[in-house]
């Protein structure tokens, strides 16, 4: 079985081209960067940009199946620089799967799609997009997931995965972020921190996308589909970020602050940004604040039942795995 990654230097990507090496697959990868990993792997590896059509066929060219993982994430940025990653990155893809006669695609998806800023407790597939999004992020993402979803068809069987705060060992992003945080003393609760949020363990997330492949062709149950992907253990969200921190040898967070005014604080310094021009990234949004005050747990049973998805590695084998990481990772000795 031949596929391609994109994204494959990525968190996620390198998770999963590490699995589909193990697995057997002939695996290229297509990213912008230089990863030395990718290249110890052995797989092939390719550099390019996927809003590139060229770049695009020429890498998907000759293969079994695409895993479209390369996104541009975070909560700040212009909207072009958006739009170019996910929505003309995504539409250059699906463009060039069925140019090269690729019959599968599986699209790594969010979430944030479908957040309407309120709890989100134990929903399934069927809740609805918003009709307004306060930040770029899911915005463009949802307009991707739409475009690989109505692609689908007899010529290119497509599937859209949306797993959840995603974590684990090597987390280039949300980790040392957090962890920044919390040395410097900036990281407050926001809400009562009984909010529920059901996060996503690394492998688990990867074993996600092999098996939504393996299900996937056309006509099958799960074509033409998004799903949720979690660990299935919906915890507080605050005791949560508590227990990574610990994974990273830091006490729990102290102090909070009330969720509206978080949000009203957002507000204030997206308008300071958005006024000055200013390119960094504020320290709060009203997206982040909404996120980190609200519940998120999803029904998986869809998952389950139609791409075989279990979650293998449970949230306190993770984060043991995540503390052994942490103790021999560099950026994490104090």
């Amino acid at each position: 079985m031949k596929a391609l990654v994109t994204g494959a230097g990525g968190f996620l990507g390198l998770a999963l081209t590490e699995l589909l090496v193990a697995r057997g697959y002939l695996v290229t990868t297509l990213q912008r960067g230089v990863y030395p990993e990718l290249e110890r792997l052995g797989v092939r590896v390719l550099r390019g940009d996927v809003a590139d059509e060229t770049a695009a066929l020429s890498a998907t060219a000759g293969q079994d199946c695409v895993f479209h993982v390369a996104a541009k994430a975070g909560s700040w940025g212009s909207w072009d620089d958006y739009y170019r990653a996910n929505v003309l990155g995504s539409r250059s893809v699906i463009s060039a799967c069925l140019r090269a006669g690729v019959p599968k695609l599986v699209y790594t998806s969010s979430p944030s799609v479908v957040f309407n800023g309120r709890d989100m407790a134990g929903v399934d597939e069927r809740v609805p997009y918003p009709a307004h999004y306060e930040a770029n992020y899911p915005a463009t993402k949802a307009e991707a997931e739409r475009a690989v979803l109505a692609a689908n068809g007899p010529d290119l069987a497509t599937v859209a995965l949306r797993p959840h705060l995603v974590w684990g060992p090597r987390d280039p992003h949300f980790l040392p972020r957090l962890v920044a945080a919390r040395r410097a003393g900036r990281l407050k609760r926001i809400g009562d921190g009984r909010n529920l949020v059901d996060a996503t363990y690394i492998d688990n997330a990867a074993m996600a996308h092999l098996a939504a492949a393996e299900s996937l062709m056309p006509g099958a149950a799960c074509a033409g589909r998004a799903y949720f992907i979690a660990n299935d253990e919906p915890t507080a969200a605050w005791d949560l970020l508590d227990d990574l921190l610990g994974a990273a040898g830091l006490p729990p967070v102290v102090g909070s602050v009330p969720a509206w005014l978080a949000i009203a604080g957002g507000t204030f310094l997206e308008a300071i940004h958005n006024s000055f021009s200013l390119d960094a990234e504020p320290r709060m949004t009203r997206w982040v604040a909404r996120e980190l005050a609200t519940t998120h747990y999803f029904d998986l049973t869809a998952a389950k039942r139609e791409l075989g998805y279990v979650p293998a590695v449970s949230t306190h084998e993770g984060l043991k795995r995540l503390a052994a990481w942490c103790r021999d990772s560099a950026q994490f000795q104090i």
